[in-house]
C-alpha cells in the first residue's frame, strides 16, 4: 500500500504540528532541571491521564491488537480492561507517596523506602526496559509498520521518526513529551474510532444486521472476553488473566519511569491521583476500537487476511478508508511510535542525570543535570537505533516484549507492594528480592527465547509450557517468599523513617480522610470500578 497525495499531504502536516508544537513548548520559558525532567511540577490530571494512555499506546498496540482480535477475539483486550484496576492502585496507593515525598524517580522511592542498592539496581533495570523495549521495539515495529503499510523504507522511518522526537525531547523535557502526548493520543483516538465505524459500516453489506447475525459469523469465543480450559485462545485463560496481569501491572504502570514520570510532575496531589484514573477511563476504549476491528476484520475480510493475521490492520485501511483518512492512519501510527519513544526517551535522561550522576556528585548543578540529562537522551537514542534494527531477529516482537516483562515484573511488583503495605519490610530483603528475582527471570528468560536448545530436559520443557502471565506468578510467589523470610530474619527499619512511605493500615488509602465532593478521586475510582464490573458483566 503506497500513500497518496492527499495522504502525504497529512502525514507531513501531522509531523509540522508535532514539531513545530515542541518546539514552541520548549523555547516558551527558560528550560531548568526541574522543568526538563519533571515539567516544573506543573501538570494537571487530563494531561497526565492523556500522557499516560499515550504513552502506553504503541504500534505495537495498534497492529497487534488487531492481529489479536482476528486470530483469537476480544480475549486479549484483558490487557486493557486490567489497566484500569492497575492505573486506581497507582492513583489511590503509589501517588500520593510519591507526591507526598516529592520524589523525582522511582529509584528514589526505593532508596527511600530501603537503600542506596536497590535504588541503583532499579535504575539500571529502568534504563534497560527503556532501551530495549520501549524505544528499541517500538521504533522497529513503527518502521515495519510505516514499510509493509505505506512503502516507507525501514531505515528512512526510523531516522524521521527519531529525529523528530530527539528535537522535541531534548529541547523541551517532559513539558514537550506531555503537551504533545495529549495530541497524538487525541489523533490515535480519532485515527482509531475512524476504522472501527467504517468496518461496522461495511457489515450490513455483508448480510450482517444484528448482533446475532455477528455472533454466528464469527469464530467460537471471539466475542468472550473470559476464557478457560482448552477453549481458551492464546492459553489466556480467566485465571492466568486474574493472576498474572497485576503482576505485569504493577511494575508496568506503578514502578517503572518511563509511564510514572508524568505522575512526578503533577502540580498537586489531587492532580496526581485523578490523572490515573482519567487514564483507567481512557484505557477501556482500545478493546472497542483496536480489538474489535481485528474481529470484524475475520468477518469482512478473512478470505483476503487469510493465515497472516498481522495484515489485519493494513487489509482494514486498504480496503475500507478512502484517500485523506489513510493518512490520518498513518499519523496515527506515527504518534503512537513517537509517544511511547520520547517518553522513554525523558525518563531515560531523567535517571542518568539524577540517580547516576547526582548520586556520584551530591553537589551537581541544576544546569548540569540539564546538560547531562540532554546528551543521555541523545546517547540512548543512538544505542536504540542501533538496537532496533536487530528487531528482525525475533520471530514475534510480541514475544520479545512478553519475555522481558517476565523477566522483569515479580521482582519489582513485589518490592514496591510489599515495601508501601508492610512496615516490617527490610533493605535486605528488598535488594535481595531484586537479585533474585532478576536472576531467576534471566534463565526463564533464557529457556524462553533459546527455544532450540534444552531439547529433552523435563524441566527445561516444563517451563516452556507455561503461559508466561503464570510464569510471572510464580516468580512472584518465589520473589515474595524470599522478602518475608529475609525481612524476618533481618532488622526491622526504623519506623520513624519509613513513616511518610508505608500505609497506616491496608486500606487506609480509601478510608483515609473526608470526602471533598463528587470529583474526589475515591469517588472516581470507585465509578471506575463499577464501569468495569458492568463491562465484565457484559462481555464476559
Amino acid at each position: 500500500m503506497v500513500l497518496g497525495l492527499p495522504d502525504i499531504i497529512v502525514v507531513v502536516v501531522f509531523l509540522a504540528v508535532i514539531l513545530g508544537t515542541g518546539v514552541y513548548v520548549a523555547t516558551r520559558e527558560k528550560m531548568t532541571s526541574g522543568n526538563y525532567f519533571l515539567a516544573g511540577r506543573s501538570l494537571s490530571w487530563p494531561l497526565i491521564g492523556a500522557s499516560l494512555f499515550a504513552a502506553n499506546i504503541s504500534t505495537i498496540h495498534l497492529v497487534g491488537l488487531a492481529a489479536s482480535g482476528y486470530t483469537d477475539g476480544l480475549v486479549w483486550g484483558n490487557f486493557e480492561w486490567g489497566a484500569p484496576f492497575i492505573l486506581i492502585i497507582l492513583g489511590l496507593v503509589f501517588a500520593p507517596f510519591y507526591f507526598k515525598n516529592k520524589i523525582s524517580t522511582l529509584p528514589e522511592f526505593l532508596e527511600r523506602r530501603y537503600s542506596g542498592a536497590s535504588r541503583t539496581f532499579l535504575a539500571v533495570m529502568g534504563l534497560f526496559t527503556a532501551l530495549m523495549v520501549h524505544i528499541g521495539l517500538s521504533l522497529y515495529a513503527g518502521a515495519v509498520v510505516l514499510e509493509q503499510f505505506f512503502g516507507i523504507n525501514i531505515f528512512l522511518s526510523l531516522l524521521v521518526i527519531s529525529v523528530i522526537v530527539v528535537i522535541y525531547t531534548v529541547l523541551g523535557g517532559l513539558k514537550s513529551v506531555v503537551m504533545l502526548d495529549a495530541i497524538q493520543s487525541s489523533i490515535l483516538l480519532v485515527g482509531a474510532v475512524i476504522m472501527t465505524v467504517f468496518a461496522l459500516l461495511e457489515l450490513p453489506k455483508h448480510g450482517i444486521h444484528k448482533y446475532t447475525d455477528l455472533v454466528h459469523a464469527v469464530r467460537p469465543g471471539q466475542l468472550d472476553m473470559l476464557q478457560s480450559g482448552d477453549q481458551a485462545s492464546g492459553g489466556l485463560t480467566w485465571y492466568a488473566v486474574l493472576l498474572g496481569y497485576p503482576i505485569l501491572g504493577i511494575w508496568y504502570w506503578c514502578g517503572d519511569q518511563t509511564i510514572v514520570q508524568r505522575v512526578l510532575g503533577a502540580k498537586s496531589k489531587r492532580d496526581a491521583m485523578t490523572g490515573p484514573v482519567f487514564a483507567g477511563f481512557l484505557k477501556i476504549l482500545p478493546v472497542f476500537i483496536m480489538v474489535f476491528p481485528g474481529v470484524l476484520g475475520y468477518v469482512l475480510f478473512k478470505d483476503i487476511i487469510g493465515e497472516n493475521s498481522n495484515d489485519t490492520l493494513p487489509v482494514l485501511i486498504n480496503q475500507l478508508l478512502p484517500a485523506g483518512l489513510r493518512g490520518l492512519v498513518a499519523a496515527a501510527l506515527l504518534a503512537a511510535v513517537m509517544s511511547t519513544v520520547s517518553s522513554a526517551l525523558n525518563s531515560s535522561g531523567t535517571l542518568v542525570a539524577i540517580d547516576i550522576f547526582k548520586r556520584i556528585k551530591p553537589n551537581l548543578s541544576g544546569r548540569s543535570q540539564l546538560l547531562i540529562g540532554r546528551v543521555s537522551t541523545l546517547f540512548v537514542m543512538v544505542l536504540a537505533m542501533l538496537w532496533s534494527t536487530q528487531g528482525g531477529k525475533f520471530t514475534s516482537i510480541f514475544e520479545a516484549i512478553n519475555t522481558v516483562l517476565s523477566m522483569v515484573s515479580p521482582p519489582i511488583a513485589t518490592v514496591f507492594i510489599l515495601g508501601v503495605f508492610w512496615k516490617r519490610g527490610t533493605r535486605q530483603a528488598a535488594f535481595s528480592t531484586l537479585v533474585l528475582g532478576f536472576v531467576l527471570g534471566v534463565v526463564v528468560f533464557c529457556i524462553n527465547f533459546f527455544k532450540t536448545s534444552g531439547d529433552g530436559i523435563y524441566l527445561i520443557q516444563l517451563i516452556r509450557d507455561i503461559h508466561f502471565l503464570m510464569q510471572a506468578v510464580f516468580l512472584f510467589i518465589i520473589c515474595t517468599a524470599n522478602f518475608v523470610v529475609v525481612s524476618f530474619l533481618t532488622p526491622p527499619p526504623s519506623p520513624k523513617a519509613i513513616s511518610t512511605l508505608t500505609l497506616e493500615k491496608p486500606m487506609s488509602f480509601i478510608t483515609k480522610g473526608k470526602l471533598t465532593g463528587y470529583t474526589d478521586p475515591r469517588l472516581l475510582a470507585g465509578l471506575l470500578v463499577v464501569v468495569m464490573a458492568i463491562l465484565y458483566l457484559i462481555f464476559g
